[in-house]
């Protein structure tokens, strides 16, 4: 199967001289579900802002659907953009608005410049908004303001927003850090049951451990912007934490955290 993201040896440094990343190259498929691990500082974020050209990579080639994305430019570039699902921690919502208005704003790039000022949605986006909502068990609260709900619901809105988009790929940039345990499992079984159900890529960066052993397919470690640890859960060894975290640096999991996410 085609990847539907690759970095070939993409680095990205800053103007102070700091190096984010440092020669990274990786290939994520459809149907998988990354997790990427690291401490603070590692160049986790970096990594996913460098996908949709939030931030330009310095060298190196970010290849999306085939298409290098230094190389776009306009309506090229957006029209690509809207391949790119994003999920944020702290959710990036509109609070004055429903959820239901919440949830069609991941149509906006697909309308015209008009209509999509307008928000004048099409009727079978309201549809398809108002099942998916349903489906994730937001039916009760459509027409709430989204202010007013509570984190994991939050967070079930920002993920019916990003799928409304008809992505290719979700990135999801720490998006449980923010919650209790049981709504971070909601969370996290969310995005791996629309990744299955769409045949979606899902990269999510986390700072949890065991939540990452248990919903992923495949785990990428980074050190100081460098990859370290690229396979499968069950090969993040004690050895391969070591050179993720440094010797003595493994962070453990709450116990909270380790009994939610099994």
């Amino acid at each position: 199967m085609q990847p539907i993201l690759s970095f070939r040896n993409v680095s990205k440094r800053y103007a102070n001289g700091a190096h984010a990343l440092e020669d990274i190259t990786l290939d994520i498929r459809p149907g998988e579900f990354v997790s990427v691990i690291g401490p603070s500082g590692s160049g986790k974020s970096t990594l996913l802002r460098l996908v949709n050209r939030l931030i330009p990579a310095t060298s190196g080639h970010v290849i999306l659907d085939g298409r290098d994305m230094a190389r776009l430019r306009g309506a090229d570039l957006r029209a690509q953009r809207r391949k790119v699902g994003m999920v944020f921690q702290n959710y990036n919502l509109v609070h004055r608005l429903s959820v239901f208005q919440n949830a069609l704003h991941g149509r906006l790039g697909h309308l015209g410049g008009l209509r999509g000022l307008l928000g004048l949605y099409a009727e079978a986006d309201k549809r398809r908004a108002f099942d998916l909502l349903v489906s994730l068990g937001l039916g009760a609260f459509c027409y709430a303001r989204a202010g007013e709900l509570s984190g994991g619901q939050k967070q079930r809105v920002g993920i019916a927003r990003a799928i409304m988009q008809d992505p290719k790929i979700l990135l999801c940039d720490e998006p449980i850090a923010s919650l209790d345990p049981a709504s971070a499992k909601t969370i996290m079984e969310t995005l791996r049951d629309e990744t299955r159900r769409r045949n979606l890529a899902c990269v999510v960066n986390l700072h949890q451990l065991d939540v990452a052993r248990a919903y992923s397919t495949r785990i990428v470690g980074l050190r100081q912007g460098r990859l370290v640890f690229d396979g499968a859960p069950d090969a993040l060894d004690a050895a391969a934490l070591a050179r993720i975290y440094g010797p003595g640096h493994v962070p453990a999991a709450a116990p909270e955290e380790a009994a939610h996410a099994s």
